[in-house]
């Protein structure tokens, strides 16, 4: 039989710090003293629920890569340019369970006139992010589902100019499969909207690391330049760089193949016919569809000879031996040169040094290969609470353009239409602007700022409105642990 302590204790016992339930997401995490929920977003300090990460306050007058300035009082000398701060929904918390105001309703003026914004970290199961990938490769087909760690996470949408395009995310991946597959989603779309590298692959196509603002990496090979232009397009700017110099100039690309003898700018300069034949669907003179199969290779074919895609010359249309030939691709990096022999067959030779600076000139007017991650959201439901009284109206401020939405500071672009649909580009918020709950849903910042008489007019939360100048000094609901930071250029509208 043990003995009792002093305090009434056993020895061996182990005494359990009192947990205390967080209420700032649907999980409700009961938290030990000194330790954080499931989110690493809420700890209990003291026993009271407080936001781990200190308010973003974004300065304006710091120049990029400058410094973190707290505001703290007692740092702080008390000059105030309210234009030039911002404080953001980073660390600001939630209005969950959303009856009651955003954290943080501040009021600054701006040249004469007085602006409120509320500010609050939003949960989003209504999300995901666009992903532009510079490239001519072709990643996968339209349709083709998009895969990190083996769960389905997105799938690749219609390509653009230069660019393959993929749709990560959605309420559908979040949570109307299995729970890895909302979690490996979950997870994915947070590290791609805070700038991290995230590896993805493509049912029937490549493997590509997507990283905001850096090139991608196609099955391990780092992309160096998206491509001037289709081949045709090609031909329209280079045309008057190749006349007299060669004979013909096909430029493969997997979309709109080039020709320049047929092509309307070799006419319009007087080029010759050459009797050439191109094995593809012919769109209009010059042009020429399906010339090839999508890929790794030349112009973003699947080849890696471009004869392939010739078919016999016609003698009697222009073709004679010794006719010489230029095959490039879009982006300058492949580049070949032939001379027609005397049974009229192309046979490869050294590309002479006349020809070298018009190959250089296509590399020069590509732009350099980037990822670019746009995060979208439905800000709808019940966190318009945190703004107003009657959520309706603030949507209609949003839609009328009174209110003026951002994220972490960065503006977001608003979709036309019903509901508060918006799309930000992550290289213009702060550092580690995104987290998680695990229901699973991303939290994002989010800011909604326009005059305080239009606020008031909405039904806003007129009581909680509070100076910039008394958040700065006071804090907010977990003090006054404030930070300014560095902001990206702001764009302009």
């Amino acid at each position: 039989m043990r003995a009792d302590t002093s305090d009434g204790t056993l020895p061996g016992d182990r005494v359990r710090a009192e947990k205390i339930r967080c209420d700032a997401c649907p999980v409700m995490c009961y938290v030990a003293e000194g330790r954080t929920g499931a989110c690493d977003r809420y700890a209990n300090a003291g026993g009271r629920i407080v936001r781990c990460d200190p308010v973003t306050v974004l300065d304006k007058r710091i120049a990029e890569g400058g410094e973190i300035r707290p505001f703290l009082k007692a740092d702080w000398d008390g000059t105030l340019s309210d234009g030039d701060l911002f404080v953001s929904a980073v660390g600001a918390g939630t209005t969950y369970p959303d009856y009651k105001p955003a954290p943080f309703i501040v009021s600054r003026e701006i040249d004469g006139v007085d602006f409120v914004t509320v500010v609050t970290e939003a949960i989003y199961s209504y999300c995901g992010v666009k992903v532009k990938i510079d490239t001519d490769r072709h990643l996968g087909d339209e349709g083709a589902v998009v895969r990190a760690g083996g769960e389905a996470v997105g799938l690749v949408i219609t390509s653009e100019y230069g660019s393959q395009m993929l749709s990560l995310g959605g309420v559908d991946h979040l949570t109307g499969g299995s729970k890895a597959e909302g979690r490996v989603t979950c997870d994915t779309l947070m590290a791609l909207c805070n700038r991290e590298a995230v590896e993805l692959s493509i049912d029937g196509g490549c493997s590509v690391v997507v990283q905001a603002g850096e090139a991608p990496i196609v099955d391990g090979v780092r992309e160096a330049r998206m491509r001037v232009g289709c081949g045709s397009a090609t031909i329209g700017m280079f045309a008057a760089q190749w006349q007299g110099l060669v004979d013909e100039v096909v430029v493969v690309d997997d979309h709109i193949t080039g020709v320049v003898s047929e092509h309307q700018a070799g006419k319009v300069l007087g080029w010759p016919d050459t009797g050439i034949r191109i094995r593809g669907r012919r769109s209009t003179p010059g042009r020429y569809f399906q010339v090839a199969q999508p890929g790794l290779g030349w112009g973003g074919t699947d080849i890696d000879d471009p004869l392939t895609i010739l078919g016999p010359w016609n003698a009697k249309k222009g073709a004679r031996p010794g006719l010489t030939l230029l095959m490039v691709s879009t982006t300058g990096e492949h580049a070949a040169y032939y001379v027609l022999d005397e049974e009229l067959q192309p046979v490869a030779q050294p590309l002479p040094a006349a020809l070298q600076p018009s190959v250089e000139l296509i590399a020069e007017n590509c732009e350099p290969a980037l990822c670019t991650v746009l995060f979208t959201g439905g800000a709808g439901g019940s966190l318009r609470s945190g703004a107003t009284r009657n959520p309706v109206r603030l949507t209609r401020a949003v839609q009328t353009g009174e209110a003026q939405v951002s994220c972490g500071g960065a503006p977001a672009w608003i979709w036309p239409g019903g509901g508060i649909t918006l799309m930000v580009d992550v290289t213009q918020t702060p550092d580690g602007a995104f987290g998680y709950v695990p229901t699973p849903a991303l939290v994002a910042p989010l800011e909604f700022t326009l005059r305080r008489e239009d606020y008031v007019a909405l039904g806003g939360h007129e009581a909680a409105i509070r100076p910039l100048r008394q958040v700065l000094e006071e804090g907010g609901e977990y003090g006054n642990q404030f930070r300014a930071v560095a902001p990206k250029p702001w764009p302009q509208r």
